[in-house]
C-alpha cells in the first residue's frame, strides 16, 4: 500500500517533469536550441561538485547541490525571467513566492519546509553556500553563451556593462571564477559579441 507521504513525494516528482519544458535564453552547445530548466539545474549542480574548491570560503557542497537542483522549480508557475529583463524583475519575486508555496506545498510537511528553506536561502543570497550557488547560476549561462559565440547576447543586444554588473560581486565569493568571468567579458567585447 502506498503511504500518503510517498504519494505526495511522487506527485512532486511528476510536477518537476514540467521543468523539462521551461526554456531559458541560453543555448545548449551542440544543438540549435535553448536549454531547459531541468538541464540548467543539473548542469550547475554538477558544477558545484566540480568547482567547490574555488569558493573563497569553506562551503557545504551537498547543500549547494540540493539548492541548485531546486532553485528554479518555482519557474514551473512563475516562468523564466531573463536575467536582463528589467520589467520582468519587477514582479519576479512575487510570482516566484506564490509558485514556491504551491509547488513545495505538494510535499510532506518536513520536506516542504526543507525545500522552501533551501530555495529561500538561495534567493536571499546571504550564506556562503547561497552566494557560491548564485555565482554558479550566473557563470554557467555566461560560459555557454560565450562558447556559442555570444548568440544570446547578440539576440538581445546586451552590453558588457550589463554582464559586468550581473557578476559584480563574484570576486568576493570566488576570485578564481571572477577572473574567468572578466576574461570572458573582455574577449566577448573584442569579438563584438557584447556591445560597449
Amino acid at each position: 500500500m502506498i503511504t500518503d507521504r510517498l504519494k505526495k513525494q511522487l506527485e512532486f516528482m511528476i510536477e518537476l517533469d514540467r521543468m523539462k519544458n521551461l526554456y531559458r535564453q541560453t543555448y545548449v552547445l551542440h544543438e540549435n536550441r535553448k536549454e531547459n530548466d531541468a538541464e540548467h539545474s543539473w548542469h550547475i549542480a554538477v558544477m558545484a561538485f566540480l568547482l567547490d574548491e574555488y569558493a573563497n570560503s569553506k562551503v557545504d557542497t551537498f547543500k549547494i547541490m540540493k539548492m541548485l537542483l531546486i532553485h528554479d522549480v518555482v519557474e514551473i508557475d512563475a516562468g523564466d525571467t531573463y536575467c536582463y529583463d528589467e520589467e520582468g524583475y519587477k514582479t519576479k519575486a512575487l510570482r516566484e513566492e506564490k509558485s514556491a508555496q504551491r509547488i513545495f506545498g505538494l510535499l510532506p510537511d518536513d520536506q516542504k519546509e526543507e525545500f522552501y528553506r533551501l530555495w529561500r536561502e538561495f534567493e536571499d543570497g546571504q550564506t556562503n553556500e547561497a552566494k557560491f550557488a548564485g555565482v554558479l547560476d550566473k557563470i554557467q549561462p555566461l560560459i555557454l553563451n560565450y562558447s556559442k559565440n555570444g548568440i544570446s547576447w547578440k539576440e538581445h543586444d546586451i552590453y558588457s556593462e550589463q554582464v559586468s554588473a550581473r557578476n559584480r560581486n563574484t570576486s568576493e565569493i570566488s576570485s578564481d571564477l571572477a577572473e574567468v568571468i572578466n576574461a570572458i567579458i573582455e574577449d566577448a567585447v573584442k569579438k563584438g559579441w557584447l556591445k560597449i
